[in-house]
C-alpha cells in the first residue's frame, strides 16, 4: 500500500466480506487488524480477499508482541530507505544526464542528433523500468480493479510523454512531414520520477526516524531474565518465562517482567514509566515493571504480566498505532486523484477534440500532429510532482526538526493539527527539569565542619551506593575537586539511607526515620528541612558519630530555558499544564519555580 486510496480499498474489501465485524488497516505498518466470526470465514479467505484486491497479504507465523513486532517494523523500514536511496540516486543522476543530453539535442542535427535521442531512449527505458517500475505496478493493479491513485497520475503523465517521445525518435520524419518539430520529453520523464522517489525517500525517512524513537524506549526491555527453579538460578531469554516464574533481579540490573515483589527491599527507578525523578522503595507486596531500573538492593518477584502483556510493551503497542495515520492533507491528495485522473484524462480529450474542431484547420495533417502534442502536454502537466514531494518533504522536515528538540510527531494527522493546540501538557522529569539530580545546598550544623568537608565526608561513604542521589552527591564533590576517602562497612538501608565508616567516624546519612534509629536529634535542622523539601529538594541528614553535623539536599533543577519557554507559550494563549508522576508537594514546587499555573 502506498496512499489513502490503497488503504481505502482494502478496508473496503474487508469490512465488506461476510463474517467481518470490524477492520482497521494500518498504512504506516502496512498491516491490518481484524475482528470476524471463525465460524463465517477463516483467516486464510481473508488474505485471499485481499490478495484479489490487487494487494500482497500473509498472516503472521505467530502471535508477536509488540518488541518483535518493533524490530520486524524497523527492518522494513531500513530496507525500504535503502531500496529508495539505490533508485534515488540513480534516477536523479540520470534525470540530470538527460537533461544535459537534451539542451545538447535542441543544437544538434542530423546523425548527432539522432544519437542524442537514442541515448535518452535507453537511459529514460531503465528509468522507467527499474526505478519507476512500481509505480506502474501499482497503477495496474489499480486499474484492474476499477480504482485510480497517485500511481495512476504518474503513470498516465509519465507515460503519455514517454510514448509520444519514442515516436518522435523512432519515426521523426512523420512529424516533420506535416509541419510539426518532432521534440521529445524523456527528460521530462526522468526528472517527474526522480523527484517523486525523492518523496518516497523522505516519507520513509521519517517513518524510519520516528521508528528511532520506538526502538530507544523497546531497548529498555532486557533481552535475558534470571529464573529461579527449584533453588537453582538460571538465565533464560525474556521470552521464555512464565506467569508464575520467580525472577531475581540484583542492583543496577533492570527488572525484565512485570511481577509483584516477594522477597528483598531495594529503591527503583520508574522514571521512564510515571516521570517519578526519585527512586520508589521496593518491598514485598509490591509492584515492579518490565524496563525500569532496580537500584539498590537484590529483588525476588513473581511474573505476573509478560510479552505484550507487560506495561512497557503497552506504551510501544500504542505509540506504533498512534504512528498510523498520515497528515489529513496528503490523505486528502491522494483521494482527489481518484476524481483528479479521469479528470485531466477527460480535459486531455476535450484538448484534442477542440483541437480537431478548429475551423482554419479541419481535415489537414498537421491538425492531428498539433492536437496530439496539446493532449500530451495536459497529460504531463497534470503529473502530481507537487502533491508527491511538497507534503513529505515538509513532514520530513518539521519531524526531523521536531526529533532534534525532543518532540515526537505521533502521525501526520496530529503535525497539521499543531496550529490549533491550546493547552501544552509537559512532563516534568527531563523536560521541565534537567533530568538528573544535583546538589543544591549544603548546610552544616555547627562550626566542626565547613560545607566542602561536609560534602567530602558524605560522598566518601555514598561512593558505594547506586542509588541516584548518592551518585549526585558523589559527582558534585569530584566538580569541587574534593578529596574523598574510603569508606568501610557500608550499608544501604532501602527507603531511609545509609551507614558507613569513614576515617574513623561512622557517618549516619538519610532521612529523620533513619536519624531516629541512632538517636540523633534533628530539631536544630527541621525547619530547615522541610523548607528545602517544600522547594522541590530532597534532604538527607546527615549524622558522624551519633551527633548531626549538617543537611545535604540534593533536586532535579529546572532547566535554564524553561522559565522562559513557558512564558513564551503563555504570550500565544496557551494553557501550560505539568504532568508527573512525582509527589504532590514535589510537582507544586517545580510548578511554582517554572511559572506553571495548572498541576
Amino acid at each position: 500500500m502506498t496512499c489513502a486510496a490503497c488503504q481505502a480499498r482494502v478496508q473496503r474489501t474487508l469490512s465488506r466480506t461476510p463474517g467481518v465485524a470490524d477492520a482497521t488497516v494500518n498504512l504506516m505498518l502496512n498491516n491490518a487488524t481484524i475482528a470476524f466470526d471463525p465460524h463465517a470465514i477463516s483467516a486464510e479467505k481473508l488474505v485471499e480477499a485481499i490478495r484479489d484486491t490487487g494487494y500482497g497479504a500473509e498472516l503472521p507465523a505467530t502471535s508477536r508482541g509488540a518488541f518483535v513486532e518493533q524490530e520486524e517494523a524497523e527492518a522494513a523500514h531500513a530496507k525500504e530507505v535503502r531500496a529508495l536511496t539505490q533508485k534515488v540516486v540513480a534516477a536523479l543522476i540520470l534525470a540530470a544526464a538527460a537533461m544535459v543530453l537534451s539542451m545538447q539535442a535542441m543544437g544538434a542535427a542530423g546523425a548527432r542528433s539522432t544519437m542524442v535521442r537514442w541515448t535518452l531512449l535507453v537511459l529514460t527505458t531503465f528509468v522507467m523500468a527499474w526505478a519507476g517500475r512500481s509505480f506502474y505496478v501499482r497503477a495496474w493493479s489499480a486499474l484492474k480493479h476499477g480504482g485510480s491513485d497517485m500511481n495512476t497520475l504518474i503513470s498516465v503523465g509519465t507515460g503519455a510523454a514517454y510514448f509520444f517521445s519514442v515516436a518522435a525518435t523512432v519515426v521523426p520524419g512523420w512529424f516533420l512531414s506535416h509541419g510539426v518539430e518532432p521534440h521529445v520529453y524523456f527528460e521530462a520523464v526522468d526528472a517527474i520520477i526522480a523527484l517523486i522517489l525523492l518523496g518516497n525517500l523522505f516519507e520513509a525517512r521519517a517513518k524510519q526516524r520516528t521508528s528511532a524513537a520506538l526502538r530507544a524506549l523497546a531497548d529498555l526491555q532486557p533481552h535475558t531474565a534470571r529464573v529461579v527453579v527449584d533453588g537453582q538460578e538460571m538465565d533464560v531469554a525474556v521470552e521464555q518465562v512464565r506467569h508464575g516464574d520467580t525472577v531475581l533481579i540484583r542492583p543496577g540490573e533492570r527488572v525484565p517482567v512485570d511481577g509483584d515483589v516477594t522477597g528483598g527491599q531495594s529503591a527503583v527507578d520508574e522514571s521512564m514509566l510515571t516521570g517519578e525523578s526519585m527512586p520508589v522503595p521496593k518491598a514485598p507486596g509490591g509492584k515492579v515493571y518490565g524496563g525500569t531500573m532496580n537500584r539498590t538492593g537484590a529483588l525476588r518477584i513473581r511474573a505476573t504480566a509478560l510479552g505484550a502483556d507487560s506495561a512497557l510493551a503497552r506504551i510501544v503497542q500504542l505509540m506504533r498505532d498512534a504512528q498510523g495515520t498520515r497528515a489529513p492533507i496528503q490523505n486528502l491528495a491522494d483521494r482527489v486523484s481518484a476524481i483528479f485522473v479521469p479528470s485531466v484524462i477527460g480535459i486531455a480529450i476535450f484538448t484534442f477534440a477542440l483541437w480537431m474542431l478548429l475551423p482554419a484547420h479541419t481535415g489537414s495533417g498537421e491538425l492531428v500532429v498539433h492536437a496530439l502534442t496539446a493532449a500530451v502536454a495536459v497529460l504531463i502537466i497534470a503529473c502530481p510532482c507537487a502533491m508527491g514531494l511538497a507534503v513529505p518533504t515538509a513532514m520530513m522536515v518539521a519531524t526531523g526538526k521536531g526529533a532534534s528538540l525532543g518532540i515526537l510527531f505521533k502521525g501526520g494527522d496530529a503535525l497539521q493539527r499543531a496550529n490549533d493546540i491550546d493547552v501544552v501538557v509537559l512532563d516534568k522529569t527531563g523536560t521541565v527539569t534537567e533530568g538528573r539530580p544535583t546538589v543544591t545546598d549544603i548546610v552544616p550544623h555547627g562550626e566542626k565542619f565547613t560545607n566542602d568537608a561536609l560534602l567530602a565526608l558524605v560522598a566518601s561513604a555514598e561512593r558505594q551506593s547506586e542509588h541516584p542521589l548518592a551518585d549526585a552527591i558523589v559527582q558534585s564533590a569530584k566538580s569541587r575537586g574534593l578529596t574523598l576517602q574510603d569508606a568501610e562497612g557500608f550499608s544501604a538501608i532501602a527507603g531511609h539511607g545509609v551507614t558507613a565508616v569513614v576515617n574513623g567516624s561512622a557517618l549516619a546519612i538519610g532521612n529523620e526515620a533513619l536519624m531516629k534509629q541512632y538517636a540523633v536529634d534533628v530539631a536544630p535542622l527541621r525547619a530547615k528541612a522541610d523548607a528545602l523539601a517544600g522547594d522541590a529538594k530532597t534532604p538527607a541528614y546527615v549524622a558522624v558519630d551519633g551527633e548531626l553535623a549538617g543537611l545535604i539536599a540534593v533536586a532535579d533543577p529546572i532547566k535554564e530555558s524553561t522559565v522562559q519557554a513557558v512564558r513564551a507559550l503563555g504570550a500565544l494563549g496557551t494553557e501550560v499544564v505539568l504532568l508527573t508522576g512525582d509527589t504532590r508537594r514535589t510537582a507544586d514546587a517545580i510548578a511554582r519555580q517554572a511559572g506553571i499555573g495548572r498541576v
